[in-house]
């Protein structure tokens, strides 16, 4: 049974996607930007978009029953190569102990505010196995 996961992104209803799809024990979290839906606010600093985009789909990943731990593989794209050094803290404190297969690119977004995407796939339970 699929079940589909939504994080209230007005995006998610006029684009027509689901922040995470639960396939059985697989979790698939689409691309996710920076933003602070509860304010619908993008902060300027690459550095705090991303730690959004991991507490966005951190809570996407809960509601799938699953966590960061249970992340298997991840895909970064990033705007700017010169802000690479600025989000490495956050993403070894995030991965660092989890250490998924991983994929950085550097890549246009959809909008000039937007400087880092991250997309996962996680298995339930896999950060216990």
């Amino acid at each position: 049974m699929v079940r589909r996961i939504s994080s209230g992104s007005p995006f998610e209803a006029s684009i027509g996607y689901s922040r995470a799809v639960v396939d059985g024990d697989m979790v698939y979290v689409s691309g996710t930007t920076g933003y602070d839906y509860a304010r619908m606010e993008m902060p300027e600093n690459v550095a705090d978009q991303t730690r959004n985009a991991l507490a966005t789909i951190d809570q996407a990943l809960r509601e799938a029953g699953s966590g960061l731990n249970d992340i298997l593989r991840v895909r970064y794209y990033l705007t700017d190569m010169a802000d690479y050094e600025q989000i490495v803290p956050v993403l070894g404190a995030a991965f660092g102990e989890i250490r998924p297969a991983a994929t950085m690119v550097v890549f246009g977004l959809i909008a000039p505010e937007m400087k880092v995407e991250i997309e996962v796939t996680a298995r339930i339970g896999a950060g216990t196995s």
